[in-house]
């Protein structure tokens, strides 16, 4: 072969320092690159060999080996893939972005095969010259009577080709290394790049470390075995009926490097319309002392592209740990960068889908089990329902609340929690007609008009108003929740603070339901149902008792009301309307944020109990000295059940106490 020299055909003398300097974002992509180069070079020879155009020797083992020598400064990563002709380094080498992988599926696309071609552009040999001043490469074409071809590249747009030395079918290509990238020759740091970027890569590849080491006269010198760095067939590859409980646990130990079990996790695994696998892990966490903080690893084609792109990962499951594989994947040239959003979004959707079918999944088949889980994965779910509205609607029906006696409960069982008690104009309850079963008979509809539509109602009737009562905070509340107990009447608990923005979520998905804190509707619920002369009498005699009440308190949004209450143990209670409460709460948020809301007080109801002796006490004696001090005193235990009294508050409750046990005392 005649020695040959030339130049690079590119279009503009400018284009390769781009090319070295920024079309990557990171300079250790070279291994990469490089090692994707190899695995695509062995992929196309195996893919001959089925085809019956290229014949593979009976001991043929793939294999990648990446040769690393700190004292000479140089890395060799070899492959015995399908090698390259003069003509080919020409076309795939000389011409800059000519991709060698594009070439060949485009010629094979008929073909058929499962073996996937990594690379696509044509650029990622070019990524080596960010770290080496000069590149050479030593190939033999799989073609029979093809000569070894040797070239090399300063770095600049000069090269050389000549006739090379290599004697079996492959590439090796070496990278003398600059003064400011030598570490890349360190063993440590070419293990821990390798493993990052090509831990599942599917042909294997072996580190060695060529050193010149002093040994002693008459010995021989210890010799390495080359280290296996990755795994050519993970998990995620596997059809999920062949992998086992233990493997799925010694997958996350070995990926995430975290030795706490996670609590179940779903294996995706899809070929149409597109090609996307993975393993998606709900660990588990301590909500008071961990932060909440994922890591999905997307791979294209076994070659780890990036942790956490928020295109293809919705950004609810970044809380989650996994891996997903999607080699369909619109990638830019160095692959950092998505490309085509609705492609993408496909591709997010399928994701979110397939793991709301998976839980929604286990509440109808696995009730137990999810409701274990639950404690732990409500956090995911109710951000999920926050973030992505499509998952919300599919999980509506499968999001469990805890009730007073910590039974998990759906949203529809959550409905039926509170039946209203019908009563007759003097407020006494109303019997019905049962059935042998004691289900409750309806009386007989005897308008004809009424008959013709009880079976064709109108179209968009509104729903029926149903109210869920939840708890916040179970020692604060929990005079509220001994009462609710005792009307025999049921709450559910939302303790954390992602649950005040998620019930709003939900009154918007669910037309008719609405959410009260416990303590928001006291009279509605747990008051005496009384006639309405009754209550006419009751007005009457509480006047007195709420203008001394006033007096006392002197606050301005503070409504008073007199009830007989059904627990005649409870004296006073106040109460804030869940539109106040929340208003107030939102308020809080913008002034933690530095926002000017002014004054953040809500109106408050306080209820007096006319069936309570204290309050009888003071509506009779409304001009006893001590009536005044009463009624500061009812005040502040009420406030006591919602919240904590302000210091000065809390010093004049102390002393108020204080003075009234003085009082027992004479």
């Amino acid at each position: 072969m005649a020695g040959q020299k030339g130049s690079l055909s590119i279009n503009s003398e400018n284009i390769f320092p781009i090319i070295k300097k920024w079309m990557y974002s990171d300079q250790d992509i070279f291994y990469r690159e490089l090692i994707s180069n190899g695995c695509d070079a062995i992929t196309k020879r195996k893919k001959l060999d089925v085809m019956g155009e290229a014949s593979l020797p009976d001991d043929f083992k793939a294999r990648i080996d990446v040769v690393i020598s700190p004292d000479q400064k140089t890395i060799q990563i070899k492959d015995n893939g399908l090698g390259m002709t003069e003509d080919e380094v020409s076309e795939y080498i000389n011409q800059i972005a000519f991709s060698g992988a594009a070439d060949f599926l485009e010629k094979y696309k008929d073909k058929g095969g499962d073996e996937q071609i990594i690379g696509h552009f044509g650029l990622g040999f070019y990524s080596a010259f960010m770290v080496a001043d000069e590149v050479h490469i030593d190939t033999l074409s799989y073609k029979e009577g093809a000569e070894p071809v040797h070239w090399e590249c300063d770095g600049g747009t000069e090269y050389s080709m000549e006739k090379g030395e290599r004697t079996e079918v492959g590439t090796t290509i070496t990278l003398y290394l600059n003064e400011d990238c030598l570490k890349y020759c360190n063993e440590y740091e070419a293990r821990s790049v390798i493993q990052k970027y090509c831990s599942f890569m599917p042909t294997e590849i072996y580190l060695s470390v060529d050193k010149e080491e002093v040994v002693e006269e008459g010995k021989e010198p210890e010799k390495k075995e080359p280290q296996l760095l990755n795994d050519p067939t993970p998990l995620w590859t596997k059809n999920p009926s062949e992998c086992t409980r233990e493997e799925y646990l010694e997958f996350y130990r070995k990926v995430f490097l975290d030795y706490k079990e996670p609590l179940f996790w779903i294996h995706l695994n899809m070929d149409y319309p597109f090609n996307l696998k993975g393993i998606l892990y709900f660990p588990k966490i301590n909500m008071e002392y961990e932060s909440i903080e994922g890591k999905i690893k997307l791979y294209n084609n076994q070659v780890f592209i990036a942790d956490n792109i928020k295109e293809v990962i919705p950004e609810f499951l970044m809380l989650l740990k996994g891996v997903i594989d999607c080699p369909d994947l619109p990638l830019n040239v160095s692959r950092s960068a998505l490309q085509n959003d609705g492609f993408v979004k496909k591709i997010s959707d399928y994701i979110t889908k397939k793991v709301a079918d998976k839980l929604s999944g286990m509440c109808k088949t696995e009730k137990e089990e999810y409701e274990k889980y639950w404690d732990d994965i409500s956090p995911f779910i109710k951000y999920g329902c926050l973030k992505d509205e499509k998952f919300a609607e599919k999980m509506n029906n499968y999001i469990l609340f805890k009730n007073l006696d910590k039974t998990y409960l759906t949203l529809p069982e959550c409905l039926e929690l509170n039946p209203e008690e019908e009563v007759d104009e003097e407020g006494n309850p109303v019997e019905h007609a049962t059935d042998e079963n004691g289900e409750k008979v309806e009386a007989e509809v005897v308008d004809e008009k009424k008959d013709e539509k009880k079976d064709d109602k109108a179209e968009g009737e509104k729903k029926k108003e149903v109210t869920i009562y939840y708890v916040t905070d179970e020692v604060q509340q929990s005079q509220y929740i001994n009462m609710f107990k005792q009307a025999k009447m049921d709450a559910v608990l939302l303790p954390d603070s992602i649950d005040q923005p998620f019930i709003q979520r939900l009154e918007m998905q669910n037309e008719g339901v609405h959410f009260k804190r416990i303590d928001a509707d006291i009279e509605s619920t747990l008051k005496n149902k009384t006639s309405k002369k009754a209550a006419e009498e009751l007005e009457a005699a509480a006047s007195k008792i709420t203008d001394l009440m006033k007096k006392a308190i002197k606050k301005e949004k503070l409504t008073i009301k007199v009830e007989k209450l059904k627990n005649k143990k409870i004296a006073s209670m106040l109460t804030v309307s869940e539109e106040s409460r929340r208003m107030q709460d939102m308020m809080k948020m913008y002034a933690s944020s530095g926002l000017d809301m002014g004054a953040m007080g809500g109106d408050e109801t306080l209820i007096l109990n006319a069936n309570h002796p204290l309050v009888q006490f003071v509506m009779e004696h409304d001009t006893d000295e001590n009536a005044k001090m009463f009624c500061e005193q009812l005040y502040d235990l009420a406030k006591l059940q919602n919240a904590p009294l302000s210091p000065e508050d809390m010093t004049k409750f102390i002393s108020r106490s204080n003075d009234i046990m003085m009082m027992l005392t004479k």
